[in-house]
This record gives structure tokens, sequence and C-alpha cells, in this order.
């Protein structure tokens, strides 16, 4: 029996105006038994569309939806996307433990308090960013060359 390999990646997805609206990306998890996440999306006044997905499922699966979507003329783009934790200029406040989903931040009540940061467990949504005071915690998206 062959042994599936699982993949987890973050994609952006380019909709041309003829698409944009349609549910191409339901089609993924429905017919290409793919799981996502959208952690951004857009749709310009042109009526282009743009989102960012965490895709999870079987490499195969993951191969076939992509080619998929290029037949409805969707441009995709790999993304590296990494969350940066800058303890240096830190407050420890705990700002950014209310708003993270997976707990990969909390407090250590230990005196002195301190964030813990568990990047195994983050899924770079970005939130954390979004309320730190000080921007002692980053986003960094890059587009991966092909």
């Amino acid at each position: 029996m062959q042994n599936k390999k699982n993949i987890k990646t973050i994609t952006s997805l380019y909709f041309p105006p003829n698409v944009a609206g349609t549910g191409i990306v339901c089609k993924l998890a429905k017919s290409f038994q793919l799981e996502f996440n959208i952690l951004k999306a857009e749709i310009s006044p042109r009526q282009e569309g743009v989102m960012v997905l965490e895709i999870f499922g079987q490499k195969e699966d993951f191969d076939a939806g992509m080619e998929y979507l290029k037949t409805q003329n969707i441009v995709i783009t790999p993304i590296s996307q990494k969350i940066f934790h800058d303890a240096d200029i830190c407050m420890h406040c705990g700002m950014c433990t209310a708003l993270c989903p997976t707990n990969a931040l909390s407090i250590d009540k230990k005196a002195p308090y301190s964030l813990i940061f568990l990047v195994d467990k983050c899924t770079t949504c970005g939130l954390c960013t979004k309320t730190c005071p000080v921007s002692a915690i980053n986003l960094d998206i890059t587009e991966e060359s092909n």
C-alpha cells in the first residue's frame, strides 16, 4: 500500500474579473479533498480577486487542485510566511496572546513575566502583529520563486 504524503502550504491566488466571486475555491474542498484557511481575501473595484490560503491535504490532491485552478486562469503563487518575535523590544504585555487562535503565544507567569512563542503551533495568521503596541511581532511574507 502506498503511503500518502500530507502537505500544508500557503498559496496566493489571483482571480481575473471573469472568475472573481465564483465558488472555485469551494471546489478545492469538495472535489479535491483539500482543507483551507483563508488568511486574506480582497476584491478590487475592477472585480479582480486575491486570496491567500493555507491549504492542507494529500500531495496528489493538492497537485490536482492546482492544475484545476490553472485551467480557470487563476495565477498561483506559493508564499513563504513567517512570524518573527523580537524579544529585545517586546514589553511582554500579553496583548498578542488574547488574539492567538492556536495558543502559540502565552505569558510565562513566573517572575519576571515573559512572552513564550511556540513556533510549531503558529499558523502565521498574523493576528498578533496587529495588536502589538511596539511592533515586536512581525509577519514576513515573501513570494517563493518556482
